[in-house]
């Protein structure tokens, strides 16, 4: 049976019960989990970016790196790493994905805040559009883009999806990134990050944006330029900016999304892996990996994701 090093130390509390249960329920009972291993009896390595091994030239046995994240960018260019490399696609990090996005685009089509936050207690009885009249674009729709356009559409959102590469039933390229901007009423951004992606949302690109478009963006703190970002804001242009992801975390105390007052920050909490979901996801890799069948959510190196 296989062994298995877990080399994402500062998880290993959350894995510690959830992985061999779920190594058994997948029929791997009798594979060996360890936290240090000699680098040519392993394996498997369950990986998360933050892990302390970062040279992966002497797993020589090892079939697959399993990272426990769903982004890869900050292993996926080692070029020590030449064995398989997976990601995580969780379902409980794409229902967290789903229930943050739906929460937030309510929020906004809504015009909640104007009532939960109303110190002069105006009473203004303006009703909000119907969803069928507010659309949405999503940028990117992976996994976690295409679930969250199914959940809004079941909501009756209109829901334009653009991918970098063609896909059935979506806009891509340039000229379908400039149409997929121009309808957009809110905005989800929800791209990997890589070197295509950075800065994608530039002042030109903003511009295209409906006036009072709202942004939300649980994707990558790169995929917006920052500063081009608050000038729209600043304008009216863009009329508020939900962003969970950034270039530098945590979110440095001075930095002006924290007291713009059309911006909302959070705290990099839109999905996060949950253990139970996940040690299947990895128990399920290493099955196949058993089995001789190919790995589920293989990284493209070329891509970067």
């Amino acid at each position: 049976m296989p062994l298995i090093l877990f080399a994402a130390p500062a998880l290993w509390p959350d894995y510690q019960d959830a992985l061999p249960a779920a190594l058994a329920e997948a029929g791997i009972a009798g594979a060996t989990l360890v936290t240090e291993a000699a680098p040519e009896t392993v394996d498997y390595i369950v990986y998360a970016p933050a892990s302390p091994l970062q040279d992966f030239t002497p797993y020589t046995r090892t079939k697959a790196v399993l990272n426990l994240w769903a982004g890869v960018e900050r292993i996926v260019g080692n070029p020590t790493l030449t064995q398989p490399l997976t990601r995580m696609v969780d379902p409980g990090l794409t229902e967290g994905m789903v229930e943050w996005v739906v929460g937030h685009a309510l929020r906004h089509h809504l015009g909640m805040d104007r009532h939960i936050v109303n110190p002069g207690h105006v009473w203004d009885p303006t009703c909000p559009p119907l969803a069928r009249e507010r659309p949405v674009t999503i940028l990117g729709v992976g996994a976690l883009g295409s679930a969250c356009a199914t959940a809004l559409r079941a909501l009756n959102f209109p829901v334009t999806g653009w991918s970098r590469t063609p896909k059935p039933g979506c806009l891509h390229g340039e000229a379908g990134l400039r149409q997929a901007l121009s309808t957009a009423q809110i905005l989800v951004t929800l791209l990997p990050k890589t070197p295509e992606t950075g800065n994608l949302l530039n002042a030109d690109r903003l511009a295209l944006l409906p006036e009072g478009a709202v942004i939300l963006n649980p994707g990558r703190g790169p995929l917006i330029d920052d500063d081009a970002l608050l000038a729209a804001l600043d304008r009216g242009h863009i009329g508020h900016a939900t962003l969970d992801v950034f270039r530098v975390e945590p979110l440095p105390q001075d930095h002006p999304y924290w007291t713009h007052p059309r911006v909302t920050v959070t705290p990099h909490i839109a999905a996060d892996t949950r253990a139970l979901t996940a040690s299947r996801v990895v128990a399920e890799n290493i099955r196949r990996g058993e089995a001789g069948e190919p790995f589920l959510h293989l990284v493209d190196r070329a891509r970067g994701y």
